[in-house]
């Protein structure tokens, strides 16, 4: 009998992840789940079960028109075994979005697993992006590897009296979000960034998350960073300093103690992320200052499933496949 591509059920969806071995948070339905409220999208899982290995997808189905992003952060296929089907999972997708009636896809593939090494056979076309960082946790003192920059704000946020806590499962995120609006609001982000209530108490609810709060001899917050993830990948998800605190190094020591938390809780590696949409800026500098050598090659991948619609939203024929993706939303 043919493998099968079916979509998971979502009492299922976990379990199915659990029995491949794959705890990644950016796969889990509760992660999944509060993306897809961010773009009024429907979460599915996707899973193509073969004799030499597996293939799943946690995805967001988007309608007017329809087409699959990947959830926020990083996301696309991840194989599973010896000899997963791949082509066989290019083909009973592109069935799956015929059913569905998808006219693309975009995802950004997730560095820890590596997938964008096998997007072309998958039936993605890969488009680099500038890394992400990876700080591995296996080494005693990870200050020690550090930027002397780095490990210098970090000494002089202790000199001041900074502390640092990090709490798993926090009952309460509201001053965390407090301090992150504010910052959204005091770098003019995109209003993307300036998520509803609703996003963080799902990720408090449904996503197994760490906060780190550094707060001054007074109380008073400094800085803080959401991590998330069950061992062996922890990920920086989010984070933030107050206005009276840039400099001190605080947002320095919420890293630093993410990433030593991390170590004595049984996880390899911190994922620190990239530059601001993908781009090696000074975000991306900043991250790699931590982890000097944790540089990780980045890519998105970009399908067309119906050509024919894909030319008439956009009014040309030709696929502009390294600009914006999907064309037709770039108006909105």
């Amino acid at each position: 009998m043919a493998a099968a591509l079916v979509e998971v059920e979502p009492e299922s969806w976990d379990a199915v992840l659990r029995g491949l071995g794959v705890t990644d948070a950016y796969l889990g339905r509760g992660f999944v789940r509060a993306s897809a409220a961010l773009v009024d999208a429907e979460p599915v899982l996707l899973h193509l079960a073969a004799a030499g290995g597996d293939v799943v997808f946690a995805a967001l189905l988007r309608d007017d028109p329809r087409d699959v992003v990947s959830p926020y952060g990083y996301g696309g296929p991840v194989a599973v075994g010896d000899a997963p089907p791949l082509d066989v999972f290019r083909d009973a997708y592109a069935g799956w979005c015929a059913d569905r009636g998808v006219l693309s896809s975009f995802v950004v593939f997730h560095p820890l697993f590596g997938n964008d090494a096998y997007a072309a056979a998958l039936g993605f076309r890969r488009v680099p992006l500038e890394g992400t960082v990876a700080w591995r946790l296996a080494e005693p003192d990870l200050r020690a590897r550090m930027h002397r920059h780095h490990r210098r704000m970090v000494r002089r946020a202790e000199a001041a009296g900074l502390a640092a806590t990090v709490e798993r499962a926090p009952a309460d995120l509201s001053a965390f979000v407090a301090l992150y609006t504010d910052a959204m609001r005091y770098l003019d982000a995109a209003a993307f960034y300036r998520f509803p209530l609703p996003y963080w108490e799902a990720l408090r609810r449904d996503v197994p998350v760490a906060l780190v709060e550094v707060r001054d001899a007074d109380g008073g917050l400094a800085a803080a960073v959401l991590g998330m993830g069950e061992p062996p990948w922890l990920h920086y998800h989010l984070g933030a300093s107050a206005e009276h605190a840039r400099g001190s190094g605080a947002s320095h020591l919420a890293l630093c103690s993410l990433a030593e938390w991390g170590q004595a809780h049984g996880y390899d590696v911190l994922h620190l992320g990239g530059g601001v949409g993908g781009r090696a800026d000074s975000l991306l500098e900043y991250k790699l200052r931590f982890a000097p050598d944790g540089l990780l090659p980045a890519a998105t991948g970009r399908a067309v499933h119906d050509r024919a619609a894909y030319a008439a939203l956009t009014g040309s024929d030709a696929i502009d496949w390294e600009g914006f993706f999907p064309a037709y939303r770039a108006r909105r």
